[in-house]
């Protein structure tokens, strides 16, 4: 073997080695995800991946036509949601799609069980990608140093794990992708490159809400290319095809519809391209006008087109044809806005603000080579290497605002660092001094002669250049085994199945969550009625198969109020309102007696904000649920308020 491989070509040698390299990063990517799995069993984690579960079950059992006109009528009760008006499809689509294949071609597989191996899949080929996405941006090198980093981040295994059958399990692939087939498009100039781009701009959108971050960094790039002077015919017809075609396609999910010629998160992408109209305009003005000419024209062709767009902007949002950003949207640009404003989005843990913990411990090493990759692109200014930068520092920005976009950063950091890995290696690697059998090549005896006269300028530069490869693999090598403590520990325990240590280490597995769906399903009639708290009806419609008054989908804030309500309020108010409301059991999590910190007794303020939220229940006020001292006990010191509404009295 190693003699057939000294045979070979040097090119040869490099090209097995990639592949050799990138395999192997791809296979760890996909095995690194499945500590759940081994620890547990094959299981859907968290709550919303119960729901997409449960809608690509009912996709491959009754078809694409059935499912795209699915009236649920067991959930938000007796309301019901309209399913394929209300989801990104892509998620499901893709999964039944590949369970069909496989048992096309004999392969017989649950959808279960590749609901729960579908995102560890996409990870690998997310690796797959960032080697070609990163490549573009600088070299080969480069790209296999960064497809070993996020092959193993915890940044982007926190959303990919076995199990975590969730839209950022194939979004983060899409979004890659979108950006690679961008970054070709604008190196050429091609057609066919930007219709790939909208094609996987397409299969953004009908994957994950997040496409809308993609529709307005590229947009921001071909701004800033613009204002830089590096606008050219390759942008123009990039950016027109991909906005053009890419708006189209995404008109095409339902859930979208309209949006992207309504919205204001889309209006940035419209205007950008109506800049690039005018642009390729002025230029060939400029080309049949004198220079006097030409600025008076534009001076008036600027007045005049800004005061049009400005005035019809203006008109087309009073009357409401280009909708206002929503409320996320909001939180993005203001943190404090949902806190003050929309508490049910300011519930979510994962719409809270960023600890500076948490980037070392979702990026480790990267956070201190993100600078350095960033040095080498602005040392090396080209048009993709600005759209590197550009997403870089915008996703820094929306990382630190809400922790869920920890996912959009690891992919960027991913590449930057791997970006100054690969150069800061390549730069120190040629100073080192080669030695072969304990003597210097002749080879390289010959160069050091040459370069005599150039060492007296440099001391010490093979000790130097050794000090900085040996620094480099020492935090490499902290850098695997920290991504593999925080996998492990971390991001593969599913929060429907509990554990905890003995005292003699091993592990003690709590299955209350599951053995009470399964209760509900046994125990109760088949038109029974649960009222929970929302966080918990993904969860009791996919496994209980029971009705529910509200879900995680949390589109309309007045019915979830009011549960917050039943659930705040005194014994009698509260069965008022359940009879209203049509219920017949009520379920709670208490997690008391064994230690479990996530159950209702710690959500109960969010219910109260919630449910003190519209004029139904103007009369909760959160003030009334805190001692005199202003603490909130739990205890027999607690408020009176707490101690007799009917949570409280369920959990104890």
């Amino acid at each position: 073997m190693k003699a057939l491989f000294m045979r070979m070509s040097q090119d040869k040698q490099e090209t097995l080695l990639k592949m050799m390299i990138l395999t192997m990063a791809m296979a760890l990517s996909f095995s690194t995800r499945l500590f759940s799995v081994l620890r547990y069993e094959s299981v859907i984690h968290e709550f919303d991946p119960y729901f997409n579960y449960r809608t690509t079950k009912y996709l491959v059992e009754e078809g694409f036509y059935a499912f795209h006109n699915w009236f649920d009528d067991m959930a938000w009760y007796p309301l019901g949601r309209i399913i394929g008006g209300t989801i990104y499809p892509g998620l499901m689509v893709t999964a039944a799609a590949l369970f069909k294949v496989l048992h096309f071609l004999n392969i017989t597989v649950d959808i279960r069980n590749i609901c729960v191996f579908l995102a560890p899949f996409f990870s690998s080929l997310t690796t797959l990608v960032t080697y070609h996405l990163t490549s573009e941006l600088k070299d080969h090198k480069a790209g296999l140093v960064a497809a070993s980093f996020i092959c193993i981040v915890p940044g982007y295994i926190s959303r990919s794990v076995a199990g975590s059958y969730d839209n950022e399990g194939i979004a983060i692939f899409c979004m890659l992708l979108t950006y690679y087939f961008w970054i070709k498009a604008v190196k050429t100039g091609s057609v066919f490159w930007a219709s790939l781009c909208s094609v996987a701009y397409f299969y953004m959108v009908s994957s994950w809400g997040g496409y809308v971050f993609l529709i307005n960094l590229i947009p921001l790039h071909v701004l800033a290319l613009m204002i830089t002077g590096r606008f050219s015919h390759r942008i123009y017809v990039a950016y027109s095809t991909v906005y053009c075609l890419g708006t189209l396609l995404s008109m095409q999910i339902s859930f979208v519809g309209f949006q992207p010629v309504q919205s204001s998160e889309h209006m940035a992408a419209f205007g950008v391209f109506g800049l690039c109209q005018i642009h390729g305009f002025v230029d060939y003005v400029r080309s049949k006008m004198t220079y006097e000419q030409f600025t008076t024209l534009l001076k008036a062709i600027v007045t005049v087109v800004g005061g049009v767009a400005f005035v019809v902007g203006g008109v087309l949002t009073a009357t409401g044809k280009i909708s206002p950003w929503t409320g996320r949207f909001y939180s993005l640009l203001d943190p404090s806005y949902a806190k003050n404003n929309i508490p049910i989005i300011a519930s979510v843990s994962e719409h809270q603000p960023t600890a500076w913990s948490s980037f070392y411990f979702d990026l480790q090493m990267l956070v201190f080579m993100f600078p350095a990759g960033m040095y080498f692109c602005f040392s090396r200014l080209t048009d993709a290497n600005i759209f590197i930068i550009m997403y870089g520092m915008t996703s820094i920005y929306f990382a630190g605002v809400m922790v869920r976009l920890m996912l959009v950063l690891a992919p960027v950091m991913c590449i930057l660092a791997g970006i100054g890995v690969s150069a800061t290696l390549t730069t120190y690697m040629k100073n080192l001094d080669p030695i072969f059998g304990g003597k210097k090549s002749e080879q390289t005896a010959k160069k050091s002669t040459k370069k005599i006269s150039s060492d007296y300028n440099y001391p010490m530069k093979n000790e130097v250049a050794t000090a900085v490869v040996f620094t480099l693999t020492l935090f490499l090598i902290t850098y695997v085994f920290h991504c593999t403590w925080v996998t492990s520990e971390a991001y593969s325990s599913p929060s429907i199945v509990l554990s905890a240590k003995s005292g003699d280490g091993g592990r003690i597995i709590f299955d209350d969550f599951r053995e009470a769906y399964f209760w509900l399903r046994q125990n109760t009639a088949e038109d029974a009625k649960i009222m929970s708290w929302w966080d918990y009806g993904y969860q009791i419609t996919a496994m209980a198969n029971r009705t529910i008054l509200v879900d995680n989908n949390t589109w309309n804030n007045t019915h979830i109020s009011r549960v917050g309500q039943a659930m705040a309020s005194p014994e009698d108010k509260a069965y008022d309102i359940m009879r209203e409301l049509d219920v017949d059991y009520v379920l709670v999590i208490f997690g008391g007696l064994t230690g479990y910190s996530s159950d209702d007794i710690n959500k109960f303020l969010w219910m109260v904000r919630i449910g003190g939220s519209t004029p139904e229940g103007a009369h909760i006020k959160e003030a009334d649920y805190y001692t005199p001292q202003g603490e909130f006990r739990i205890d027999k010191e607690g408020s009176p308020t707490l101690l007799n509404c009917l949570m409280y009295k369920l959990c104890l």
